[in-house]
C-alpha cells in the first residue's frame, strides 16, 4: 500500500518526538511491504519565525495533497507572556483543523499495567480504566464569533456556538464507538446554564432513538471532572464539546500517568492528524529527555484509524508495552525504585521501542 505522510514537528520538543514516530512507521512500512512518502512542513512558531504566518500556504497544500498528517506540538512562551501579540501559534493548529474539517478529536485513555505507580491516583481506583474520548474540534467557544475586545480593551467577548449538524456528527460517531464496545456514552455537557448545552442535550437524546442498544448518560461537566478522578472505570466512551473536551482529556492524563503517554487522532471526511495530546515543552526542548511514547502511540492510531491497518497498528502498541513491561522509563513516569540505568532519554526510549517492534515483526513475518 502506497501512502503520502506529512510530518509537521512544530515546536518545542517537536523536532525529537516525531522523528520516532517516523522510525516505527518506517520500520512498520517495510516490514508489511508498504511504500510510506514522507514530507515535512512547518507550522506555529517554527513556521512565524521562518515565513511570518502560523500556517504557510505551501504547508496546507502539503496537509491536503496528503493521506495522513503526523504533528508534533504548537506553542512558545513568549506568546503566552505577550497576550497582545495577534499572530500566533495556535492560530495555525486552529486554522489547519478547520481547513482539512478535522470535526472529531478522539482520544484513547488506558492505562498500562506496569504504570499504574506513575499516577497520583490510586491503583485500585485506576486498574482496568479504558476510556475512549470524541471531542468535537471545529466549533464552539473556540471558533465562534464574536471574538473580541470592547470598550477600548477592557472587555473581552469569546461566543460559543454549535449548529445540531455539529453536534449530530460527533455523536454519532460516539454512538457508533460505543456500540462496539460497552455500549455505554457519557455525554459532557452543562445544560442547566448553557443555551448551546440545551441544544447539544437534544441532539444528542433525539440521536439515541436510532441507537436502542446504547445507553447514554448524561452529566454536567462539573460532575464529570470530579467522576473522571473518583472513579475512571464508570466511563467507556465520552462525547463532548470543544473546551469542555480539551480540559477532561488533560484531567484524564493523570489515569495513564502522564501526558506523555496519551495519543490523539483528528479527523475528518479526508486527511487526519495524529500527534500526542502533551503540548510543546518547551523548558525540556534539546535536552533529549522528552517522552516519545504518545508519539508513537499516535503514530499506532494513524495505523488504524487513518490507514485501516489494524495489525500494523497492534504490532507498535504491543512494542510500547512491552518496553514498559521491560522496566524502562523516560524520567517523569518514572518513580524512587526505578533503577537509574533504566530511566532514559528520548532517544534511548524511542530506541527499545523500535527494538521490540522488530523483534515482534521478525516473529510475525516467520510465522
Amino acid at each position: 500500500m502506497n501512502k503520502k505522510i506529512v510530518i509537521l514537528p512544530g515546536d518545542g520538543i517537536g523536532l525529537e518526538i516525531t522523528q520516532w514516530g517516523k522510525k516505527v512507521l518506517q520500520a512498520i512500512a517495510e516490514k508489511f511491504n508498504h511504500s510510506f512518502e514522507f514530507e515535512q512542513a512547518l507550522i506555529g512558531h517554527s513556521a512565524i519565525e521562518a515565513t511570518g504566518n502560523p500556517l504557510p500556504d505551501e504547508t496546507l497544500v502539503a496537509c491536503k495533497n496528503a493521506d495522513a498528517v503526523m504533528l508534533g506540538a504548537v506553542g512558545h512562551p513568549m506568546y503566552d507572556n505577550d497576550p497582545s501579540l495577534k499572530v500566533r501559534p495556535e492560530q495555525g493548529l486552529l486554522k489547519i483543523r478547520k481547513e482539512l474539517g478535522l470535526y472529531a478529536n478522539i482520544r484513547p485513555v488506558k492505562i498500562f499495567d506496569e504504570l499504574i505507580g506513575a499516577s497520583s491516583l490510586k491503583p485500585e481506583i485506576l486498574r482496568g480504566a479504558d476510556i475512549l474520548f470524541f471531542r468535537e474540534l471545529t466549533g464552539g467557544i473556540y471558533f465562534g464569533t464574536p471574538s473580541e475586545r470592547r470598550d477600548d480593551g477592557h472587555t473581552a467577548v469569546s461566543t460559543m456556538v454549535y449548529s445540531k449538524s455539529e453536534v449530530e456528527r460527533i455523536a454519532r460517531m460516539a454512538f457508533e464507538a460505543a456500540r462496539k464496545r460497552k455500549k455505554i456514552l457519557h455525554s459532557i455537557d452543562k445544560a442547566n446554564v448553557l443555551e448551546v448545552s440545551r441544544l447539544w442535550r437534544e441532539v444528542v437524546q433525539q440521536l439515541s432513538k436510532e441507537y436502542s442498544d446504547v445507553t447514554v448518560v448524561h452529566q454536567f461537566i462539573d460532575n464529570a471532572a470530579m467522576q473522571m478522578i473518583r472513579d475512571p472505570k464508570q466511563f467507556d466512551v465520552v462525547v463532548t464539546g470543544n473546551m469542555f473536551g480539551d480540559i477532561l482529556t488533560d484531567e484524564a492524563s493523570q489515569i495513564s500517568g502522564s501526558l506523555g503517554l496519551l495519543p490523539s487522532a483528528s479527523i475528518g471526511d479526508k486527511v487526519g492528524i495524529f500527534e500526542p495530546v502533551h503540548g510543546s515543552a518547551p523548558d525540556i526542548a534539546g535536552k533529549g529527555v522528552a517522552n516519545p511514547l504518545a508519539t508513537i502511540l499516535s503514530a499506532a492510531l494513524l495505523l488504524d484509524i487513518g490507514f485501516e491497518m489494524k495489525k500494523e497498528s497492534q504490532a507498535v502498541i504491543n512494542a510500547v508495552d512491552m518496553v514498559l513491561k521491560n522496566g524502562y522509563r523516560t524520567g517523569e513516569i518514572a518513580n524512587a525504585e526505578t533503577p537509574k540505568e533504566m530511566i532514559l532519554g528520548t532517544d534511548g526510549i524511542g530506541a527499545q521501542v523500535l527494538k521490540e517492534l522488530l523483534k515482534i515483526l521478525k516473529l510475525k513475518k516467520n510465522s
